[in-house]
């Protein structure tokens, strides 16, 4: 397609403006490695919640939204609004947690929480297993969405998009740092917000389309409308409501949305001023992430049922995409090249602002795993500053070159979404739980870890087998199944290795303050030994932390499907959902302030 002078300006002023602020903060980025990584610490909570929105308002997710959409229908976002519960844990439990901790990644809270060889074994480990193996995957996701992007909006061919969005990229996140990305993050959701609702503003009123009404009454879309599965197909049923509601979002591990916190989420929560910008960060970022977002795509995905109603079409359209890389996911990119000059290079720009934040926040996260929980920690110790920052810059050429040639392989979003998906599950309630129970020792992890990587390996390669209606387990029990044994062996390890030493231990709850609960017996052996680690000053607030969850967790999705039911013009359900979303936050203002005394 031809891109008009207008939409050429719009892009590469876009793209000279991220590098500048770049440029602009790279001296101070480049100090040290609490300014490269972590900003010095003294971020307030909107521009990191801002940062957050943007980082996982990633290039792959609008395409992502569109496969299940017309797959599944608008009820297959199932699939991931139930992170939604594991956000607001984060939120009112773990945020504080993880600020206290005062690390400089979440990968060093192993050698916090845990002692000996298998802490610092579990810490190099888990460094390159998610810094370099898991980061790399999602990468080339965010990746693979840029090479569809690039091919028919603006006909590149897979090279030449990893190796001008590639080097664009990395150069930027390079020479930032986490300010850098910090700051541009801010700027780039905007952008990409804009782009999102202009894109599903032009694509619901295109001629093929014939506006809202007439989307909303065409017969193949009304098929997709529910938010919710139908629930006389067992198979669709329990795939994408009763398993991530009862299993996925306590026993998964995805980044963005980690049990217990983790990843760049935490990366953010310890780059806050304190505990209460940690907690005002993620707050903002879940409400931001589950209501605001999803409807724009989920208009341009149900548009796009109405213009081309099967692959063929699109391929017909579009006969210089891949056999190979053909699915549901190119009719995002497809429909916005219908999208009038000026708009087209803004909603280009705009995707190309959602594909920046998310790969230079990656990059910068998973060279900090290699930079201070690997290089320094074992290859280099005595590494200066400097040296350190010079060891980042480099980690994210290297990350990138990697993610590069794994997105050549894949084929769509969702395929990468449910590899990761498998790989994480079963680790999540001992990430919950090793905050609160003093009985989880390294080997725990360790066996977590390992054990979820071969069960799930071993399902996907005799799926076939062992999983459909005529073999031995139905379809939908491959996820719970991996979640239970892996599960059950974490467990049968804990109570079969030795715990971690007291001394340990007791450093641990001193410092970090969770709730006595699941760790009296710690707190007993050492008042019998002559020491107070109870700061009772502190109160932990558990339990309005897991009220106030369960509050917001109903006030966002209340948002979320007022939303939704305003736009089909239910507007009965719009005005009871919207009172429950206002009774909700009331109750909310009110367990602050407990939650607040114990900060």
């Amino acid at each position: 397609m031809n891109l008009s002078t207008l939409d050429y300006i719009i892009i590469f002023g876009f793209f000279a403006i991220t590098l500048i602020i770049g440029i602009v903060v790279s001296k101070r980025a480049g100090k040290n490695t609490d300014e490269f990584f972590l900003s010095g610490r003294n971020m307030p909570w909107w521009l990191l919640g801002f940062s957050m929105v943007a980082t996982t308002f990633a290039a792959d997710t609008p395409l992502y939204v569109a496969d299940v959409v017309r797959q599944n229908g608008v009820s297959a976002n199932w699939e991931w609004w139930t992170f939604l519960i594991t956000g607001m844990l984060t939120v009112f439990v773990y945020a504080k947690l993880w600020r206290k901790s005062d690390v400089k990644t979440d990968i060093e809270f192993y050698e916090l929480r845990y002692g000996g060889k298998t802490a610092k074994f579990l810490r190099g480990f888990r460094a390159i297993y998610l810094g370099l193996v898991f980061n790399v995957l999602v990468m080339s996701a965010v990746m693979l969405a840029a090479i569809k992007i690039g091919g028919i909006m603006l006909g590149l061919t897979p090279f030449e998009v990893v190796g001008y969005a590639g080097f664009v990229t990395v150069v930027f996140s390079a020479i930032g740092g986490f300010r850098g990305v910090v700051y541009t993050d801010f700027l780039l959701f905007i952008v990409a917000m804009i782009g999102a609702i202009l894109a599903a503003y032009y694509a619901v009123n295109l001629p093929q389309v014939g506006g809202l009404s007439n989307l909303l009454e065409h017969e193949e879309v009304i098929k997709k409308m529910a938010v919710l599965p139908d629930f006389n197909d067992t198979e669709l049923i329990m795939t994408l409501l009763v398993i991530p509601l009862a299993v996925q979002w306590w026993s998964a591990w995805y980044p963005g949305a980690e049990p217990g916190g983790g990843g760049y989420i935490a990366q953010r929560m310890l780059a806050a001023k304190d505990e209460k910008n940690a907690i005002g960060a993620t707050f903002f970022f879940n409400i931001m992430h589950y209501a605001i977002r999803p409807w724009p795509w989920i208009l341009v995905a149900l548009a796009s049922i109405v213009v081309f109603p099967d692959l063929q079409s699109i391929q017909a359209a579009f006969p210089s995409i891949e056999a190979g890389k053909l699915g549901h996911d190119y009719a995002y990119p497809a429909m916005l090249t219908f999208l009038p000059k000026g708009i087209l290079g803004l909603v280009l720009a705009s995707l190309v602002a959602a594909f920046m934040s998310t790969i230079s926040t990656h990059l910068n996260w998973g060279s900090s795993y290699m930079v201070h929980d690997f290089y320094k920690r074992f290859v280099k110790p005595e590494a200066s500053e400097k040296e350190q920052v010079l060891v980042g810059r480099l980690s994210t050429i290297v990350l990138i070159i990697l993610s590069s040639i794994l997105a050549l392989g894949f084929q769509n979003a969702s395929q990468v979404f449910h590899t990761i998906i498998a790989f994480g599950a079963g680790t999540g309630l001992l990430f919950i739980l090793r905050w609160f129970w003093w009985r989880i020792n390294s080997w725990s992890e360790i066996s977590a870890m390992v054990s979820s990587g071969i069960v799930s390996l071993t399902f996907t390669f005799n799926e076939k087998v062992l999983f459909g209606a005529d073999n031995m387990f139905p379809s939908w029990s491959k996820f719970p199944l991996i979640v239970l044994i892996t599960t059950i062996i974490w467990v049968l390890v804990t109570f079969l290795t030795k715990p971690e030493k007291q001394e340990t231990l007791e450093k641990f709850y001193q410092k970090i303050q969770p709730s006595n609960i699941g760790w009296k017996k710690i707190i007993k052996i050492a008042n019998d030994n002559g020491k107070n680690i109870v700061d009772n000053t502190v109160n932990s607030s558990l339990t309005y932390g897991i009220i106030a969850m369960l509050i917001s967790t109903i006030m966002v999705y209340s948002i979320l499907f007022a939303t939704g039911n305003f736009i089909y013009g239910a507007y009965n359900l719009f005005f009871i959902l919207s009172a429950v979303v206002v009774a909700c936050a009331l109750v909310l203002i009110k367990l602050w302030s407990k939650i607040k005394e114990g900060l």
